[in-house]
């Protein structure tokens, strides 16, 4: 499952760090945000590495649909009224200011990475009402938007909120170009932070200032970002033999498509849940099943899916990590518009670093307590985590290790002790703790993807045992039958 993206770019490898450094900065992560904070503090003449686990981009920036856009789905009705005019304003002048960083960045580089200025739709095949109600907010904060039922989809819709003069861009022939002026080591595992030393399998790195970039914060405490925010995944075909929209498309109705094109595709994306709630699987059949309505005829030619870090309130966390680690920075809590808020994050963090105020600062602050926006998330969260660390403890078995059809996963009970057990087609039986290392909730089988995954905090392993995605570290370990 490797999306079109991944498949076009090819990106140079990097060593792997060997022997100890002492610089100014250490970001850890080399995703979109990553790359970008650690280009920014390099033009500000600052010392600067980038540690990555595995390969530049090889986390959710290549699965990412790379849309540039400030139209961030019914947002700004809600922005006003948890958080004010004023401040809805900055969010929408934040993201339009990322926009024009990267037309510029492309420009003044010379990247040819499709960057290309588009409109943005927020849709509905449902509801025209609440379409209407976006289209005010963002009139009122004076976003160049305004309601529409004229697109360029090939079928009825409801209504739209279009916001001119947005972007689409191909990401991984974007920060190819970037990464070359940085000074980057790949597969170089961080262990442990303490302070300003950063463990790695072979070296230690002494930074003045660190930069979490990881999708998700792997260090639990301080900062807590693991009662905060869930994690959830979405999915998305690469289609040919359609009619290619000029626009790029969000869908307002929950089983509605997430649409742009690119080069001779078009990405279909949609069927979002938390992770580790997809015991029934099935997620990519649905998909297809919905572009089948709206695009008759469509060839599949790739799938792939993505993970999403959703914060309590709405709002990403960028800035500093913790009042106790005034020192780390940490960009996480994306949504599902990783692009703009990385290019932010880049702008805030390098500012933090450099002492300079950022006037979009403040909004995204990691330290904010906006109880009332995010109260309903945080006590589902709550909910969730305290579900996965106690099931288990007076459950059956979920099947009899001889019952576990083949090509399948599931929970098993030997002995006393619950294993997270999968069959392949062989019958070989693979196992590994049902615990997650992370903070010890009950995984759940993904039969779309064949990986455990964690409903708590999002973390995943292939049926090996394998670390997939964080906020884990440790790979499990496993046994075979």
């Amino acid at each position: 499952m490797e999306s079109v993206f991944s498949k076009e770019v090819e990106i140079p490898e990097r060593s792997s760090l060997k022997e100890d450094l002492r610089v100014e900065a250490a970001v850890i992560g080399g995703g979109m945000a990553g790359i970008l904070t650690a280009y920014a503090l390099k033009c500000q003449g600052k010392e600067v590495v980038v540690l990555e686990a595995d390969r530049i981009a090889s986390g959710q920036t290549k699965n990412t649909t790379a849309k540039l856009t400030a139209q961030h789905g019914m947002i700004y009705d809600k922005l006003i009224k948890h958080y004010g005019k004023e401040r809805a304003s900055v969010y929408a002048r934040a993201n339009k200011i990322a926009i024009d960083a990267f037309e510029w960045l492309v420009q003044e580089k010379k990247i040819e990475c499709g960057f290309k200025r588009v409109p943005a739709f927020l849709y509905s095949v449902e509801d025209e009402k609440k379409l209407r109600k976006e289209a005010i907010a963002a009139h009122y904060l004076g976003i160049p938007a305004y309601f529409t039922k004229e697109t360029d989809l090939p079928f009825p819709i409801k209504g739209a909120v279009c916001f001119e003069n947005q972007a689409q861009f191909h990401p991984l022939l974007f920060i190819k170009e970037i990464a070359k002026e940085l000074k980057i080591y790949e597969k170089t595992k961080v262990l442990s932070i303490k302070g300003h030393e950063i463990k790695t399998e072979e070296a230690t790195v002494w930074a003045e200032h660190i930069v979490f970039a990881t999708h998700y914060p792997v260090t639990n405490i301080p900062g807590f970002y693991f009662l905060r925010q869930h994690q959830e995944r979405s999915y998305v075909l690469a289609v040919k033999g359609v009619e290619k929209p000029e626009g790029i498309y969000y869908s307002a109705d929950k089983k509605g498509l997430s649409i742009r094109s690119t080069g001779e595709y078009v990405l279909l994306g949609g069927c979002a849940h938390r992770t580790g709630k997809d015991k029934r699987g099935g997620k990519y059949a649905e998909l297809r099943n919905i572009a089948g309505k709206y695009f008759p005829g469509f060839q599949e030619t790739a799938h792939w899916s993505a993970q999403d870090c959703i914060p309590h309130d709405g709002l990403p966390f960028i800035g500093r990590y913790s009042l106790f680690r005034p020192y780390w920075y940490v960009a996480t809590g994306f949504r599902k518009w990783g692009m703009t808020f990385s290019m932010l994050s880049a702008f805030i963090i390098c500012d933090r670093i450099c002492g300079r105020e950022n006037p979009y600062g403040k909004l995204f602050s990691p330290w904010r307590l906006h109880i009332l926006a995010g109260a309903k998330d945080f006590l589902k969260d709550v909910g969730e985590s305290m579900a996965g660390l106690v099931k288990g403890a007076f459950h059956l078995p979920y099947k009899e290790l001889e019952k576990l059809q083949k090509g399948h996963g599931g929970i098993v009970r030997i002995g006393l002790k619950r294993f997270a057990c999968y069959k392949d087609e062989q019958g070989k039986v693979y196992k590994i703790s049902a615990r997650c290392p992370h903070m010890g909730c009950e995984l759940e089988w993904n039969p779309d993807e064949l990986s455990w995954d964690c409903p708590c905090h999002g973390s995943r392993y292939d049926h090996r045992g394998n670390l997939l995605d964080c906020p884990a570290q440790k790979e499990k370990r496993v046994s075979e039958e």
